[in-house]
């Protein structure tokens, strides 16, 4: 349950509906694992897993929603394997050549034989929804990812009014300012020891830095030649440590002592209360991380 990456979305209206709504709402879409013609199925189950029937989990007026996709793993070389048999076949019985459309149509054919005979994957995505803060989480490091669950909690709702923050200033110029200032990063934030520079141009060359310090005078040579930050490793309060990238998401995300030491002071009797006390303490931190990382990268634009 805890959040390896982030992926913020702002409501552009805010989000009125209760736990309980949001539930009925999920439950046209509850997950059903894959047919025997299905190659990929996608729909919601309990944030709790195997503990829980609920498809939400509410504490302190944040929910949290979890999605499944499942997908049938059928190879590409196992497809043309047989496909490539059955064009053979076709060919030399019925002396003919066996044209594109056909082999379209055969390789369908294929697909539809082979799917009941296919494992299986799949994968849950987390996300939670902070209506006080205006705030929609996914744990996801790709908008692909993000945008799956997004798509199905908005045909479940009809509408899902968010968009990606926007920002008064670019992530990458901030984040270059940080590198090339002194003092750094803005309070609460501390530098890491990793980060990407990349040339502006789409074609451009890039320089991976991992595990040095980074107030150097290569570094700084390279960012006065025009190179900007793309990626840089970054510690919130001695709480999280993450990775900022230019397109706002936050990859690597890991949880110190400091939120370690606030669950011990919780004395959890049952999974549920466990899982409740990690989503409080969670969503709680994440709230101020996302406050503090919007301020020190210059506020939202105003509309």
């Amino acid at each position: 349950m805890w959040f390896k990456n982030l992926i913020i979305y702002r409501f552009s209206k805010p989000f009125e509906l209760s736990a309980d709504e949001l539930e009925e709402k999920l439950n046209e879409k509850r997950f059903r694992s894959c047919g025997s013609q299905d190659m990929s199925s996608y729909g919601w189950v309990p944030p709790l897993g195997r503990h829980g029937y609920m498809l939400t989990h509410s504490a302190n007026r944040f929910i949290m929603v979890c999605a499944r996709k499942e997908e049938k793993i059928l190879p590409a070389s196992v497809i043309n394997d047989v496909l490539n048999e059955r064009i053979e076949t076709i060919e030399q019985e019925q002396d003919r050549q066996v044209f594109s459309k056909e082999k379209k149509t055969l390789k369908d054919d294929v697909i539809m034989e082979l799917l009941p005979k296919a494992f299986s994957k799949s994968q849950n995505t987390f996300a939670y929804i902070d209506a006080e803060a205006g705030w929609m989480v996914v744990d996801a490091s790709s908008f692909k990812k993000a945008e799956d669950l997004t798509s199905c909690l908005r045909e479940c709702l009809g509408s899902l009014p968010i968009i990606n923050p926007a920002l008064k200033n670019a992530p990458s110029a901030i984040m270059t300012q940080w590198l090339q200032q002194n003092p750094v990063t803005p309070a609460p934030f501390s530098l890491g020891f990793d980060c990407e520079l990349r040339e502006p141009s789409d074609d451009g060359g890039q320089i991976s830095i991992k595990k040095q310090e980074l107030i150097t005078e290569e570094i700084l040579a390279h960012l006065d030649a025009g190179m900007q930050v793309s990626k840089l490793a970054l510690n919130w309060d001695d709480a999280q440590t993450f990775v900022l990238g230019d397109d706002m998401i936050i990859r690597k995300l890991k949880f110190t002592e400091v939120i370690e030491e606030k669950l011990d002071e919780i004395n959890a009797e049952t999974a549920a209360e466990q899982f409740d006390a990690d989503f409080s303490v969670m969503t709680l931190s994440l709230r101020q991380l996302i406050t503090d990382l919007v301020d020190a990268l210059g506020g939202e634009a105003e509309e």
